[in-house]
């Protein structure tokens, strides 16, 4: 095994929300040298709950320990005196700054990203801001719900009932995609400056990553000028599908989208029901038309419900998939850390948290590669631990 991906590569961080901290983790988690320049008080992350043991205070925010693992710390007020002056120590020799300031907050403390991009050519820099550092709301607050309501992805989140609003998905989803999208724009970034030797000034806008992030809205929109309905645990499509979520005897749930138009899956289905007894007229010749039987989804779906209803959650989802049916169990989170796929690839790795709450357990890596070893995951930086 050689080097890790990002092994060389110091990046620097000024982020006071989770999209600018998990662009940062994605980079550390991969061996960067990624140094937090954090105010007196702390990143505004370490005053967010939940606490570790419930004992509020910067050290114990649970949200900062997930997103800042890896990472140094090092104590930067930016509010006083020359912030260019404070920065340039950090970025003599770094690679990529990371800053989630919005255009008056970077008026306000007097920092310049055009004149840093001056004095650090090689420097790529990513500004992650919630509408770019351009155009008439680039200074207007949001928040990872109004970008997920202002870019679109949030028509499509909620429940089949429609009388209740659009509802907000759990995790910071908007922050999440706008990290993912700014990720490609550094990897970009630094392969033009193998052949340039210039760095450049990313904007990356939540606002704009969100509006890209639509799953079916668009496409639907464009083509045909309809609208997608939300739909509870499905995707939103112009009308209204079958659910996919199936209670089982022991009160567990399985996940099966039934797709009447796929003829081989169909014969699994009917096929795997009848050896329970529970195909009744889906045998019949009739119900191979594929007409037939959107004709008949009421009826059909009421039989499938009542043949997961006989079936234990777990042998139920094991047996469709031993059958090749995409079907698969619902955990409840706290039972993931028992799945037994999981498991099986060490998914979840220890880190040891120096505090009487001693090793935890967090998600793991979502790539392995063939020729780079395994970064070690550390820990969140304390305050100001490194300078």
């Amino acid at each position: 095994m050689s080097a890790h991906p990002y092994a060389g590569l110091k990046i620097v961080e000024i982020a006071d929300h989770v999209g600018g901290e998990y662009l940062g983790r994605l980079f550390a988690e991969l061996g960067a040298e990624v140094t937090k320049l954090e105010p007196p008080a702390g990143s505004a992350t370490r005053h967010v709950g939940p606490y570790a043991g419930g004992a509020e205070g910067p050290e114990n925010s649970l949200t900062f320990w997930y997103y800042n693992t890896n990472k140094k710390s090092v104590l930067v007020d930016l509010a006083s005196g020359d912030p260019h002056a404070a920065l340039v120590p950090f970025l003599a020799d770094a690679d990529m700054l990371i800053v989630t300031f919005q255009p008056g907050v970077l008026r306000q403390l007097g920092l310049d990203l055009d004149r840093l991009s001056q004095d650090f050519p090689r420097l790529v820099i990513v500004s992650m801001t919630p509408y770019g550092l351009t155009g008439p709301w680039a200074d207007y607050r949001s928040s990872d719900l109004v970008a997920l309501a202002a870019g679109g992805p949030l028509h499509m989140c909620g429940y089949d009932d429609h009388s209740i609003p659009p509802i907000m998905p759990g995790g910071p989803q908007a922050h999440h995609t706008t990290a993912a999208f700014a990720h490609i724009a550094v990897m970009a970034a630094l392969i033009e400056r193998q052949t340039t030797g210039l760095g450049q000034l990313l904007d990356v806008s939540m606002h704009s990553a969100s509006a890209l992030n639509t799953e079916l809205g668009n496409p639907f929109w464009l083509y045909n000028r309809v609208p997608v309905l939300r739909q509870t645990c499905r995707h939103a499509q112009p009308v209204m599908t079958q659910s996919p979520m199936y209670e089982c005897a022991d009160g567990s749930y399985v996940y099966y989208t039934l797709i009447l138009a796929d003829q081989h899956s169909w014969k699994i289905l009917v096929a795997w029901m009848d050896e329970l007894g529970m195909a009744a007229m889906l045998t019949e010749p009739a119900y191979g038309d594929v007409l037939h039987r959107q004709a008949n989804m009421g009826q059909i779906q009421e039989l499938v419900e009542s043949f997961f209803l006989i079936q234990n959650g777990h042998d139920a989802y094991l047996e469709g998939q031993r059958r090749g049916l995409p079907i698969g169990i619902v955990n409840a989170p706290e039972e993931l850390l028992d799945d037994e796929h999981l498991k099986a690839r060490g998914f979840f790795v220890p880190v040891e948290t120096d505090t009487a709450h001693g090793t935890v357990l967090y998600p793991g890596e979502s790539c392995r590669y063939s020729a780079f070893g395994a970064v070690e995951r550390r820990r969140a930086p304390r305050l100001g631990e490194d300078g």
